[in-house]
């Protein structure tokens, strides 16, 4: 016996930018139907599709308003990646070199760099523990972890750590490691970083 499906289909796209993963869902012109339940169902990368960000482009004051959700169903307010994949799409379909596009963070401008890349201004980074944000005030420019790393936001909660070979990390090891801290109360990103001249 057949029965007629319950479920609406929900086209998406999926997108990497330096290794982050996507869904894009396109929304413009309709209703906004993703919800923090919908996120974390499509997030979950053994019965869904999984995702390191969802991605929502909706009709805005500019070329789009992006809204993300992380794979719990949280929100973040900006992600530099997706939005640069976003704003190829947006500019393959546009014919535009330049887009200005709106998120919780704020306003975002993309330019087409050449070559098919996309650059994406995110603004100042964030500093202040309590923007970032952090479990508590201390100084950002030195956490107390190990490695004393650096904390910043970007729309969504980085940590820096200044190492004197960044290649021969294992990130994503290193990364899971840290991600859930308790002095980031959001997670946060994990970056590794090597300085290699004065003038870098």
């Amino acid at each position: 016996m057949q029965t007629e499906n319950p479920h609406t289909p929900l086209p998406f796209m999926k997108m990497h930018g330096l290794g982050n993963d996507f869904v894009v869902i396109d929304s413009r012109g309709q209703k906004d139907c993703v919800t923090p339940e919908l996120a974390r169902a499509v997030g979950d990368r053994h019965t869904g599709v999984g995702f390191d960000q969802l991605a929502v482009i909706l009709d805005g004051p500019g070329d789009a308003h992006l809204v993300f959700y992380n794979s719990d169903g949280s929100e973040s307010a900006a992600c530099g990646n997706a939005t640069r994949c976003i704003a190829r799409y947006l500019m393959n379909e546009t014919g535009k070199t330049e887009l200005h596009l709106t998120t919780a963070r704020g306003n975002l401008f993309a330019v087409g760099a050449g070559d098919g890349l996309t650059s994406v201004n995110m603004g100042p980074p964030q500093l202040d523990w309590q923007d970032i944000p952090l479990s508590r005030e201390m100084d950002t420019l030195e956490l107390p972890i190990d490695g004393a790393p650096t904390a910043t936001g970007m729309g969504n909660p980085h940590c820096t750590f200044f190492v004197d070979d960044a290649e021969a990390v294992d990130l994503p090891a290193f990364g899971a490691a840290h991600e859930h801290h308790p002095l980031y109360p959001e997670r946060t990103n994990v970056q590794v970083a090597s300085i290699i001249g004065p003038d870098h």
